[in-house]
């Protein structure tokens, strides 16, 4: 049933060149897939900064301490250098005491609280995982009509009108994530080389497009991602690029804005997002009353970007011929899957 859908909706194919022939070497192809959605949808990300460091803003450790003090919570101050000068923006590191050199979450939010609603710390540490929390307007505010006067926008001179190909706000907010995964890959008392990046709607986009540039991430999740995100573009039922553009075009480059009602000329769909992956794990959340994320159009990208997966002998995602049920996790395969039963949210 999938892979009829995929076939009416013909989708750029993945594993076929330029000029016809057969993809074997996904390293190169990767490459090519990578540049082709910096130039047409998200621009061009710059270079990594040569130092990171950061200061802690909270009294000694014996103060720090949460959740029965079985927590050790830091509210570290981040720095990196740029050529405008040093770019600053906090973030909360949450350390399970029970668990030498956890694996980490990295976790794009939307408040700078913790704990938050969205966000739960005590069952995180409780599993065993240490838990990084990064506001995204901390990073660069998420101002309407194109604001790139503060933050990561201020420091890379990026100004309003924007070349075609210059990086957008979700560019932005993933260039940050990076840079807080570049810290914790110095810490000795975490284990950062299995970190994840995490993030809901507009920064579950974000997370799929940091996870998919930085290969240093050992795995991508998102929920409820939809346009632009983990949803394809073509025939989408929900969300559409006129849309997203329309009201936020400054997460984009300019180029995106040129495939407004015209998806099926745009030479990338979501499902190549996802294919850049590959080999590691991925994995994606829908709701079920979430039409405007389009469900549908989630698990179809994840299905088109197994093929990725294949080239190396794995399988992506892997579901029932009959479709999935609502609050079923599929997790046998590469790309794990489910969709919960609610609205466009986040939960536990």
């Amino acid at each position: 049933m999938l892979d009829k859908l995929l076939k009416e909706r013909a989708l750029p194919p993945l594993l076929t060149q330029a000029d016809g022939t057969p993809v074997t070497d996904w390293r190169t192809r990767r490459a090519v897939l990578l540049t082709a959605l910096e130039t047409y949808s998200y621009g061009h990300t710059p270079p990594p900064p040569l130092r990171v460091w950061c200061e802690e803003l909270e009294a000694p450790a014996p103060f720090r301490r949460i959740y029965g003090g079985k927590v050790r919570q830091e509210r570290l101050l981040l720095h990196f250098e740029t050529e405008h000068g040093v770019c600053r923006f906090p973030f909360v590191l949450a350390l399970p005491l029970r668990v030498e050199k956890p694996p980490v979450l990295l976790h794009l939010a939307f408040r700078p609280d913790l704990p938050d609603k969205a966000v739960p710390v005590e069952e995180i540490t409780d599993a065993g995982y240490a838990l990084a929390v990064v506001c995204y307007q901390d990073m660069v505010n998420d101002a309407h009509f194109g604001d790139f006067s503060d933050g990561i926008a201020a420091h890379f001179g990026t100004q309003n009108p924007r070349g075609p190909e210059e990086w957008g706000k979700i560019g932005m907010w993933a260039y940050g994530a990076s840079r807080v995964l570049d810290y914790l890959l110095t810490r000795a008392d975490i284990d950062a080389a299995h970190t994840a990046v995490v993030g809901h709607s507009r920064l579950g986009k974000t997370a799929l497009w940091c996870a998919a540039q930085d290969e240093r991430f050992r795995f991508g999740i998102s929920n409820d991602s939809g346009c632009s995100g983990a949803a394809i573009s073509r025939e989408n039922t929900g969300e559409t690029i006129e849309a997203i553009c329309r009201q936020f075009p400054y997460w984009f480059c300019e180029n995106y804005t040129k495939y407004t009602n015209d998806e099926d000329m745009l030479p990338v769909d979501q499902h190549m997002l996802l294919a850049l992956m590959a080999p590691r794990p991925l994995y994606v959340s829908s709701s079920s009353e979430d039409d405007w994320a389009d469900p549908a159009a989630e698990l179809l990208s994840c299905k088109m970007a197994g093929e990725a997966y294949q080239l190396y002998n794995l399988e992506g995602v892997i579901i029932p011929d009959t479709g999935v049920e609502n609050d079923t996790a599929y997790q046998d395969g590469m790309i794990g899957y489910h969709k919960k039963t609610g609205e466009h949210s986040l939960t536990d």
